[in-house]
């Protein structure tokens, strides 16, 4: 038996779930570079969910002749509160872009989960307890640019 490989994924929709804060980097990183308009972030606060429909660049396929991106739903479970700063939730016109995602532990178990937004922009998630989940919900379609995400 061998580890998990990039490639042994790439024709297959990807679901993670991350209950601590080494499986959130991984979250994170598949989820880096992810963009979706203002109106697809959804927290319902009887259920304690916060919720994007966003369009995640394919980091697993990386390499291939095309550049692709998803459509994925970024879940996290037992909000109790939702912050943001740097942009505005009103604006009809909003695109925002995924930098990473941190946790910050508490002493009880709690813990708060920032979302870094290209931008200057944030999401601060205060949470009961870390459970987040990334899952694809389309097929995979060529990148508009045709080519990977580059930062500086």
């Amino acid at each position: 038996m061998s580890d998990a490989r990039f490639e042994d994924g790439m024709d297959k929709p990807l679901r993670l779930i991350a209950f601590d804060a080494e499986d959130l980097q991984v979250l994170s990183t598949m989820t880096q570079d992810a963009v979706w308009p203002g109106e697809q972030m959804t927290w319902h606060a009887q259920e304690r969910r916060f919720a994007i429909l966003l369009n995640r660049f394919r980091w697993e396929a990386r390499g291939t002749a095309q550049a692709e991106r998803v459509q994925s739903v970024l879940s996290f479970e037992d909000v109790k509160a939702i912050q943001t700063q740097g942009f505005s939730r009103t604006d009809p016109d909003l695109v925002l872009s995924l930098l990473n995602i941190t946790f910050a532990p508490a002493t009880d178990g709690t813990g708060t989960c920032l979302l870094t937004l290209a931008g200057d922009g944030a999401i601060r998630l205060k949470v009961e307890a870390l459970e987040a989940g990334l899952r694809d919900v389309t097929r995979p379609y060529a990148s508009p640019s045709n080519r990977a995400p580059h930062h500086d």
